[in-house]
């Protein structure tokens, strides 16, 4: 039996940046970027100390990059900074002061429109109100938030004044909630009255309420007025937001703080035991996503961005708040789902800021096209000189839906690999260098040192698929597991710990360009008869027929073959499909890779479990195809419904 990970989709189309966008790109000759890359792998400690130098310090590090205690690497020792200062402060003394921030639309319609000025007094205000509640320096602050103003503005205080926050995504349960403030002994928690999705109210401070009293170290809850819900407010322990707001002054100095003083922990569900809580650390983090966001979205200063994460999530943290803020760059926030009130919502917030930069998962993608080209096509787009995708890998049709329909043939795509672990970007095309290849991540960004590698640790060849790993250290990686440095080591470092390497957990190959691809998690890889082939490819094969809107791919126990490969499948919007179309079906997949390829069952769905940030859930999909009853983690899934009617199809 082969240990390899069977490489069985092809994708010849390249697409060239445009010659209008390379001619004014920050980096605009593949020759400049060989050089940079170049220098970052030979000589990281120039290259790191140049990129850092471009942002403030209250004093130099003494060294750039410390890797005598692996894999507890340290980045910019000895040097003192803050990270909302970079992101606020430091544009104060030029004419970005009076410019948008942050744009923040909410579901409902209302909009707020915060200048770097005005960001900064609302930061330094709540600040001071968390002094004032007793957080200090080191503390650990729990935020459970819509995707409000507040939210940020939370996050660049307990920034300023050295505070570590979890932020907990606003969808969790409230034993979601439990399990991650009793890890990290939070002392306080800000929520709001709710927050709006769909049309509803999620009611956020309820969740809190059940959770509070399970989390003995939470002294304070601190509330944002949002929705007007009538809440409960526990007596000394809960604190409306304007008030405390208004009870403190607009002057905090931001705290000269270690490059490596924690700055956030963000929990990363696992399919088994407790939740990772990922620890990132100031100045490496802070380097890692400013210049990631400078180069890979080729901020100008006239531009509006948007990435429609969660700041929930990581890419919210690094390509919503820091990276983007820290360049000096107006960002977007949208509070709601992307179909409320109707399926052309994004496209009419694109048009209504004539937003420049739209970044978003590919599963969105997805839904776009399955909701239909309509959509988009009502409203002028023009204003787009750059799309990104992130969060999974992209399969080539949806790249090509989102190239035609959204980008209009002329904005080039920036496929981005990275992970909560590596903090900033790790694979990407940079987009006036790189020709984009459809379902390709694309290069490594500099500093990154990617390398694809088998069970044993040896090098594959070009165009065969193996484990990708990082032989090398960069700024934004995480430093440990809070509280669980064995369980860091073991997770990340132990399979290749002789080498030094950061095992990512995904499988993926390299062509003769040197053009990586992703091709799913490796605990997503089917063993079929002996060949084990990644997940990604076979729904990429499904998607690329006209019957399929989204497919998700998961193997079941199969007497003969080991693993049998189950295919959910669900269609395009008033699309009637029959049991003649499952057999259609099957043998599209074996025309496009292959008969080991074609799906032993075809199960027709009108919708997929996800998180609210969009990824499929395939583990929960693999215990409805075996089966087994779910005893996993649930806590991410949106739509609990859709679980239920999957089990309830699988059993009649």
């Amino acid at each position: 039996m082969s240990n390899q990970i069977e490489h069985v989709l092809e994708e010849t189309r390249f697409f060239e940046p445009p010659a209008a966008f390379a001619s004014q790109a920050a980096i605009g000759t593949r020759e400049e970027y060989d050089r940079l890359y170049k220098q970052s792998i030979d000589d990281p400690e120039t290259f790191w100390g140049n990129v850092a130098s471009e942002l403030h310090w209250f004093k130099k590090w003494d060294r750039v990059r410390n890797a005598e205690n692996r894999p507890f690497y340290k980045w910019f020792e000895g040097g003192k900074t803050n990270l909302s200062y970079n992101c606020v402060d430091r544009h104060l003394d030029s004419a970005r002061k009076n410019k948008a921030a942050i744009i923040w639309e909410g579901e409902p319609g209302d909009q707020v429109i915060l200048t770097y000025q005005e960001l900064h007094q609302r930061v330094c205000l709540a600040a001071n109100g968390l002094k004032k509640l007793g957080v200090k320096k080191g503390d650990r602050v729990a935020i459970y938030m819509p995707m409000i103003p507040e939210l940020a503005i939370a996050m660049l205080a307990c920034a300023r004044i050295g505070a570590i926050h979890s932020i907990i995504f606003g969808g969790f349960s409230a034993n979601a909630i439990v399990d991650r403030v009793q890890d990290a002994d939070c002392t306080t928690i800000i929520t709001a009255d709710g927050g709006w999705r769909r049309g509803s109210v999620v009611d956020l401070k309820v969740a809190v309420d059940e959770a509070a009293p399970k989390c003995p170290t939470v002294k304070n809850v601190l509330v944002v007025k949002r929705t007007n819900t009538a809440v409960t407010m526990a007596e000394g322990r809960d604190h409306w937001w304007h008030e405390v707001m208004a009870s403190v002054d607009a002057n905090c100095p931001a705290e000269p703080l270690d490059a490596e003083d924690p700055l956030y922990i963000l929990y990363t569900s696992g399919s088994t035991g407790k939740p990772k809580g990922i620890l990132h650390s100031t100045g490496g983090y802070m380097v890692g996503t400013y210049v990631t966001s400078k180069y890979i979205f080729d901020l100008r200063e006239e531009d509006t961005y948007w990435c429609t994460a969660d700041i929930g999530w990581v890419t919210g943290h690094s390509y919503i708040v820091y990276g983007i803020l820290a360049n000096g760059a107006t960002t977007v926030m949208y509070e709601g789902a992307p179909n409320q009130p109707g399926p052309d919502r994004f496209w009419q917030i694109v048009d209504k800021y004539k937003v420049n930069i739209f970044y978003t998962a590919p599963t969105a993608i997805r839904a776009f096209a399955k909701w239909g080209d309509q959509h988009p096509a009502k409203y002028d787009l023009s204003s787009l000189r750059l799309l990104g995708t992130v969060g999974e890998p992209i399969n080539p049709e949806a790249w090509m839906w989102y190239h035609r329909n959204i980008g209009r043939e002329r904005c080039p795509i920036v496929d981005t690999w990275w992970q909560t672990e590596t903090g900033a970007i790790m694979i990407t095309t940079l987009p006036g260098v790189m020709s984009a290849k459809p379902g390709s991540a694309g290069l490594p960004f500099f500093g990154v040192k990617p390398a694809i590698v088998s069970e044993e640790g040896e090098d594959v060849d070009a165009g065969h698929s193996g484990l990708l790993v990082v032989k090398e250290p960069w700024p934004s990686m995480l430093r440990t597991l809070y509280g669980d440095d064995a369980r860091y080591k073991e997770v990340y470092w132990s399979k290749f710990e002789k080498q030094g390497w950061y095992l990512t957990g995904d499988g993926a190959f390299c062509d003769k360009n040197g053009y990586y691809m992703i091709i799913g998690r490796l605990d997503d890889v089917i063993n079929v008869s002996g060949h084990r082939l990644g997940t990604m490819e076979i729904e990429s094969a499904l998607v690329s027929s006209p019957l399929v809107a989204e497919a998700a791919v998961v193997g079941f126990p199969h007497d003969l073959k080991g693993q049998g490969i189950c295919a959910f499948v669900s269609v395009p919007t008033g699309m009637e499909v029959t049991e003649a179309d499952k057999e259609k079906l099957r043998e599209h997949v074996a025309h496009e890779i292959g008969a080991i390829a074609k799906p032993d069952q075809i199960r027709f769905t009108d919708s997929l479990p996800k998180t609210r940030s969009g990824k499929i859930m395939r583990r929960l999909l693999r215990d409805i195809a075996a089966g087994n009853e779910t005893k996993q983690d649930t806590t991410t899934l949106e739509d609990f419904g859709i679980l239920a009617k999957l089990r309830e199809d699988a059993e009649s």
